[in-house]
């Protein structure tokens, strides 16, 4: 199953909208992004993820929300641990 999911932009680097990218933690597992697809993410902001790439800027209740939904239906056995504890 293919999921979108919610991380927190620690960093960014780039100027051009097309190959912006930003250092997102995803509960402890920090990788790199590219915001292409959410140009307005910035420091602080959760963003939702989808194979490498931020595909909406979303508001901390709204992560929590869907950390909630994929602990409900078991998903988040596949990210390890810390992903659980998001916000």
């Amino acid at each position: 199953m293919c999921l979108a999911v919610p991380g927190r932009v620690l960093d960014l680097s780039g100027d051009d909208p097309l190959t912006r990218v930003g250092r997102v933690d995803f509960g402890g597992v920090v990788q790199e992004i590219n915001l292409a697809f959410a140009p307005e993410a910035d420091v602080g902001d959760y963003v939702l993820v989808h194979v490498g790439f931020a595909i909406a800027v979303i508001d901390e209740v709204e992560a929590g929300r869907i950390f909630a939904h994929l602990d409900e239906i078991g998903e988040l056995a596949e990210f390890a641990g810390p992903l659980g504890a998001q916000p």
